[in-house]
């Protein structure tokens, strides 16, 4: 029985990611065929495909009643995204942080996270909620692409657009004389389809069993392991980043990549799944708290000289160590967990403080250089 259900799992995660790289090299090349620009395929397909293994996952969860799996992946892999991502990628090299980040993208970030938390207030994330997120993606994306091409950004770049000596055509002339390529683009659109059902199948039955195997509850497992593996791709793309000097592009991948789960997976998955997702208590009590807790925990931390630092990442490393050590507690009811979540829970307070006085001295030092530099 393990040996099967770790097999279901893994398989099941690596058609996911797979299938979302199949998908959207199918579509970018189909959407390049046809004249759609490089800088609305990198807003839109790319962006979704990034999400695309946790709207498999969540859609399957819920259809197949495992709703726990569903809000779990999602608030995990926000919280992965910047604790375990975000952390790691610093302490690879310290990260910049554009002025667009911290003036739009990061409050936004905070608005969808305290939207989402308000709309499960209910215990349920019904369609309208759902109709009420995707509404605000589609703004989102829209704003997107007309500040990028009010700027005069080039569009962000997927996996294979960003490998070197990359040996993509070059846009086509709309509807322009290549038919048989139009075909192979379809089918690997349709090919990369498949594998995210039967990835998302496989993965969602793998996790249920798990969880039934060790006698945890299967929000910790969203939470955890389904969660951390529908980020993969994200892990993927900051770590390369970082690793190749493109600083700037693993902090905008994270938050990108948080504001799309809330509104466009949670949105579509809603709107599908009938009557909604249901919202467990203790994941509206805690899960979504901590989530909205990393956040808010986020937007000083990137102000505060407008750079990650390798320190500042192994910090947000070690609180996904501490998250992940609360989650095994939780799920195995053990009798340390009280005493546990009383330290979390001061040194969450403890952090704050530090950062927040941080970046109080690092605005009152730019309004001091400001004034002098005026006289």
């Amino acid at each position: 029985m393990s040996l099967l259900t770790l097999f279901l799992f893994v398989v099941g995660l690596v058609l996911l990611i797979a299938g979302a790289e199949v998908l959207v090299r199918g579509a970018s090349r189909l959407a390049t065929s046809i004249g759609i620009s490089q800088l609305v395929i990198g807003l839109t397909i790319v962006s979704f495909g990034t999400s695309a293994p946790e709207l498999a996952t969540n859609i399957q969860s819920s259809l197949t009643g495992h709703a726990d799996i569903a809000i779990g992946s999602v608030v995990g892999s926000n919280i992965a995204n910047i604790l375990l991502i975000l952390g790691l990628s610093a302490v690879l090299g310290p990260l910049l942080v554009s002025p667009q980040l911290l003036r739009f993208d990061v409050p936004l970030l905070i608005g969808f996270s305290f939207l989402v938390f308000f709309l499960s207030q209910d215990g349920t994330i019904g369609r309208l909620d759902g109709a009420i997120l995707f509404v605000s993606v589609v703004i989102y994306t829209t704003w997107l692409i007309f500040q990028g091409r009010k700027d005069g950004q080039p569009a962000p770049s997927n996996a294979e657009g960003s490998r070197e000596g990359s040996t993509e055509p070059p846009a086509r002339k709309r509807f322009g004389p290549f038919p048989q390529t139009w075909i192979v683009d379809v089918v690997l659109i349709v090919v990369g389809g498949a594998m995210l059902t039967v990835g998302a199948n496989w993965l969602v039955d793998g996790a249920v069993a798990m969880a039934r195997l060790f006698g945890i509850t299967e929000l910790v497992i969203g939470l955890t392991i389904v969660a951390v593996g529908t980020s993969l791709p994200e892990l993927a793309t900051s770590a390369v980043a970082s690793l190749r000097g493109h600083r700037d592009i693993a902090v905008g991948n994270v938050i990108g990549s948080n504001s799309f789960n809330l509104m466009s997976v949670l949105g579509l998955t809603s709107l599908i799944a009938p009557g909604g997702i249901p919202i467990s208590e203790v994941a509206l009590q805690t899960d979504m708290p901590i989530m909205i807790t990393v956040v808010l925990l986020c937007f000083p931390l990137l102000f505060t000289g407008r750079l990650v630092e390798r320190w500042e990442g192994g910090l947000l490393f070690g609180y996904y160590l501490t998250y992940i050590t609360y989650l095994l507690l939780r799920g195995a009811d053990h009798a340390a967990l009280p005493l546990f979540a009383v330290l979390m829970f001061v040194v969450i307070v403890i952090t704050f403080v530090i950062v927040l006085v941080q970046a109080g001295y690092e605005l009152a030092a730019r309004a001091r250089k400001t004034g002098s530099s005026l006289q």
